[in-house]
């Protein structure tokens, strides 16, 4: 069973910058597509980024020009760089890894804390 590990969530002012990382404890099928959603207190759980196996990116409008997302394969990991933070980016941020392989298959990782203060 792959797990995903999510670090780099933290207490940063609005303005300043976090970079998250989620690591798969094994490889991924290479035909996969890896991203970002986030859920705040209250709200429901909504995309944020998205990178598929060839690098193409998607990201929500609320986050275009902010936030850049990238893999590094050998690694196993998917990384967030968020930029020009704002408190209403203040959320848990959750991993996902689907992988379309013989059997299609979803991983999720645990969520990391992201808070940001005006």
């Amino acid at each position: 069973q792959v797990q995903l590990v999510e670090s780099g969530g933290g207490l940063v002012q609005a303005g300043g910058s976090l970079r998250l990382s989620c690591a798969a404890s094994s490889s991924i099928f290479s035909r996969n597509l890896m991203g970002w959603h986030r859920q705040a207190p209250g709200k429901q759980r909504e995309l944020v980024a998205t990178i598929t196996s060839d690098d193409r990116t998607n990201y929500a409008d609320f986050v275009k020009g902010r936030f850049t997302i990238s893999r590094d394969d050998a690694k196993n990991t998917v990384y967030l760089q968020m930029t020009s933070l704002k408190p209403e980016d203040t959320a848990v941020y959750y991993c996902v890894i689907l992988s379309y392989g013989l059997t299609f298959q979803a991983y999720w990782g645990q969520g990391t804390q992201v808070t940001v203060s005006s």
